[in-house]
């Protein structure tokens, strides 16, 4: 019996596979760092950037230094990689920053704990210790955070100190005055409401980044109409998506037998009538201004243009979206009801050039805090990046006017943080105060790493800067255009509170969670079967 018991037994289907234990935990450990080595290289004001390249016929070509846009884009089969990437798309959406610096702070307490599982540490006391030292440094961050949300001059400072440290990582770093003005006046404009969607971003080839310009209206990529008003003031505007080329019978695989020409001319003219009556409706609603989702034929469109509407086709879907919320009108699809109706209203229509496009403008919307973002660069790539660093910009400072409280940047909070915990680990007796140091030694990597892609001596700084720490110079950092440790408050390298509380939490949870495995387990691929019954 002892024989049979310990003859190894599978409970799993053929082609399942299983690691146990330490293949287990060094496989999730190697997974996860790769990813914070990945994109380790783009943190920092002096971070370098990736190019992606999609597998798809004709490749496009992505340009970023942006930690969620890279891991988004790269197709991982570690599991504990995955944790991560999803961890960096959960930062991406909660606060818009700081996914580069939650993926390496991840990365880096999982490098410590391989390291302390090899002197046989247990994860459970690992984790025991990440806990408490993760309280400490929220407590810390939570003291060092300053609010000048009661002193509106010194508010708006702070905010644009965020933009410019915001986009100092970015593409955009070399404009980051130009952009960091634009993005505080656009969020200023939402009056504390925190909805983007009433800033659009159009992006247009051509000028170069400094010719990038906030516009308070609403620009729509379309045009107007032939022979229809090119301006329009005090519109009443009607937003639709309906079909409006019904010159076709469009019953599916339907066909019309007639035994003469003239029957042709009478189907037409009766497809004819019932396009002229639908366009009747539509004018029933007092509109002289009317934009559908979906092409306008030559025959309505004609009709329009007797009556005086100015008639627009074919706006793409996110377009008709915020048009009807910046207007104050509804989406609609049918006409029988005009009094139910809300259409949307604004002073002024009138068609712009930007570039060698034409674009159609819409100023006085009933939304005032709608406004336009018209960014201009040499290349698509420049474009696409310039926009997502601006996104970064627009949500921390969305996030800030909502949350005012402010800490500095520059590697200086995490050094506050660290020492914290290394005091607290210097307190508590027993193994958990090495899993305490470590979370200590975790968190200075990130000032070492900024430093290190900067090309300066990272060892020689952040013995420097910890040194100033110790000192309670509790407002020193890195200040990486010169190379030496400086004061961020005179420097104004400053961050929202939230994006880092987000960060730290992020990170000593997912690696946790990653440290906890024991075993891995994968399903049996499914198997192929030919398909004998085709459709």
């Amino acid at each position: 019996m002892a024989s049979l018991s310990m003859a190894p037994v599978n409970i799993f289907k053929h082609g399942a596979d299983e690691e146990k234990a330490e293949t287990a935990r060094l496989s999730s450990f190697i997974g996860a760092i790769a990813i914070g080595d990945l994109v380790k290289s783009t943190l920092g004001p002096k971070g370098m950037d990736k190019i992606l390249l999609s597998g798809a016929k004709g490749g496009s070509v992505t340009v970023t230094n942006d930690g969620a846009t890279i891991l988004k884009s790269i197709g991982v089969d570690n599991p504990a990689a995955k944790v991560l990437v999803d961890m960096s798309k959960v930062q991406d959406d909660e606060v818009g920053d700081g996914t580069t610096s939650v993926t390496v702070l991840a990365a880096e307490l999982l490098r410590e704990a391989e390291l302390l599982i090899a002197k046989k540490i247990h994860p459970q006391t690992i984790i025991s210790g990440w806990r408490k030292a993760t309280q400490a440094a929220r407590d810390a961050l939570r003291e060092a955070a300053v609010d000048h949300s009661d002193d509106p001059a010194r508010f708006q400072e702070d905010l644009l100190n965020i933009a410019r440290t915001t986009l100092s990582s970015k593409l955009l770093t070399h404009h980051k005055d130009h952009f960091s003005q634009l993005a505080v006046q656009a969020v200023l404009r939402l009056k504390g409401s925190g909805n983007l969607e009433a800033i659009h971003v159009i992006k247009k080839l051509g000028g170069s980044l400094t010719d990038s310009y906030l516009d308070e209206g609403f620009l729509l990529d379309k045009r107007i109409g032939v022979n229809q008003p090119k301006r329009l003031e005090n519109a009443n505007i009607l937003i639709a998506n309906t079909g409006m080329d019904t010159d076709k019978i469009k019953v599916f695989g339907s066909r019309v037998r007639v035994d003469s020409t003239a029957k042709v001319a009478e189907i037409e003219m009766a497809e004819k009538e019932k396009m002229k009556e639908k366009v009747d409706r539509i004018l029933k609603h007092g509109i002289n201004c009317f934009i559908n989702r979906q092409l306008i034929y030559n025959y309505p469109e004609q009709l329009f243009a007797q009556a005086g509407v100015m008639a627009i086709e074919h706006a793409d879907f996110a377009g008709v979206e915020r048009l009807a919320l910046v207007t104050g009108g509804e989406i609609t699809s049918t006409f029988d009801h005009p009094e139910m109706v809300k259409l949307g209203h604004c002073k002024l229509i009138e068609e712009v050039m930007i570039g060698e496009d034409t674009l159609i403008h819409f100023s006085g919307v009933a939304m005032g805090e709608a406004c336009t973002v018209v960014l201009r660069g040499a290349t698509q790539q420049i474009l696409d990046e310039a926009e997502r660093s601006l996104h970064d910009a627009l949500c921390v400072l969305a996030q800030t006017v909502k949350e005012p409280r402010t800490i500095y940047g520059g590697g200086c909070s995490e050094m506050l943080m660290a020492k914290v915990v290394s005091d607290l680990a210097n307190r508590t007796p027993g193994k958990e105060a090495v899993a305490m140091e470590s979370f200590a030694k975790a968190l200075r990597m990130l000032p070492t790493i900024i430093a290190d892609n900067a090309g300066y001596d990272s060892a020689d700084l952040v013995a420097q800067l910890r040194a100033a720490h110790q000192e309670n110079k509790t407002t020193f950092g890195l200040n990486m255009s010169e190379g030496v440790v400086g004061n961020m408050a005179e420097l104004g390298v400053t961050e929202s509170f939230q994006v880092k509380r987000q960060m730290l939490l992020s990170a000593s949870e997912a690696a946790e969670m990653i440290l906890r495995v024991d075993n891995i387990i994968k399903a049996a691929p499914r198997k192929r079967v030919p398909d004998h019954h085709p459709c």
